[in-house]
């Protein structure tokens, strides 16, 4: 599977190209499908970036993931 640099997952944010990433725990996921992330914001969380400590927070849990392609790994 192919990995990342967050600086390359910053680009997949919706704005600067069209792809809609995010990544959690390791794995990035392509969100760009869903209307929930539509212009790389959910609510106050935005894409192209490392959700994994702010799923806490969310009122789900993280099965929401299962539903979206991993697109790659996220380099340590």
């Amino acid at each position: 599977m192919k990995e990342y640099t967050r600086a390359q997952l910053a680009l997949r944010n919706g704005q600067d190209r069209p792809e809609i990433w995010c990544a959690y725990q390791g794995d990035i996921y392509d969100v760009s499908r869903s209307r929930l992330w539509r212009n790389g914001q959910h609510y106050e969380h935005w894409a192209g970036q490392d959700l994994t400590p702010e799923l806490k927070d969310a009122p789900h849990n993280a099965n929401v993931f299962d539903k979206f392609e991993i697109v790659g790994r996220l380099k340590a």
